[in-house]
C-alpha cells in the first residue's frame, strides 16, 4: 500500500470537469498540493455525501492552493453527470481501467453484491514534491474520512 513518505504514483487519466479532459498528477502539483479522494461509485449515498462535503469545504483547500480530485472507477461521462447533478466544482478522475486503484493499492470488491474492481474509500494528500503526506484508507465503504484531518494535511503540504 502507498504510505506517508512514499512518492505518489504518477498518472494521466480522463477527468470530468464539465467536459472530459486529460489530467496528469505532476501537472496538477505545479499549482499546489493535491488531494486524491477515492470513492467506490457515483450516485451512491455515502459517496454522494462525501463528494458534496468536499464541495462544501472546498474553500479550505483553495485557501492553501490545494486541488481536490475525486477518483472512482466510473466512466468519465457518468462522472460528468454526477458532477452536474451535485454541483461539484472540482474534477472527478475516471479510473475506468483500474490503474490508479492498483497503483495506490485501493482496489476492492463487494462480493456480496457481485461488484468487482471498485475503489476503497481512501484519501491521499500529495505535496508539491510528489510525496504522500497523508494517507487514509477504509475497508468499510460506509465510513467517511475525517475532513478536518484532510484539510489540515493539505494545509501542511502547501
Amino acid at each position: 500500500m502507498v504510505e506517508v513518505g512514499d512518492r505518489a504514483p504518477e498518472f494521466t487519466a480522463p477527468a470530468a470537469t464539465g467536459d472530459v479532459e486529460s489530467i496528469t498528477l505532476s501537472d496538477a502539483l505545479a499549482d499546489g498540493p493535491v488531494v486524491l479522494a477515492f470513492f467506490p461509485g457515483a450516485f451512491t449515498s455515502v459517496c454522494t455525501t462525501e463528494m458534496c462535503t468536499f464541495r462544501d469545504r472546498l474553500g479550505s483547500f483553495e485557501d492553501v492552493d490545494a486541488t481536490v480530485f475525486g477518483v472512482s472507477g466510473d466512466s468519465p461521462f457518468a462522472l460528468d453527470e454526477f458532477r452536474e447533478q451535485h454541483d461539484l466544482s472540482f474534477p472527478l478522475v475516471s479510473d475506468y481501467e483500474k490503474e490508479l486503484m492498483d497503483a495506490y493499492d485501493v482496489r476492492s470488491s463487494f462480493d456480496h453484491i457481485g461488484l468487482e474492481g471498485v475503489a476503497k474509500r481512501a484519501v491521499f494528500v500529495v505535496d508539491t514534491d510528489g510525496e504522500i503526506t497523508y494517507a487514509w484508507v477504509s475497508d468499510d465503504p460506509g465510513v467517511e474520512p475525517n475532513y478536518d484531518e484532510v484539510a489540515d494535511a493539505a494545509s501542511a503540504a502547501d
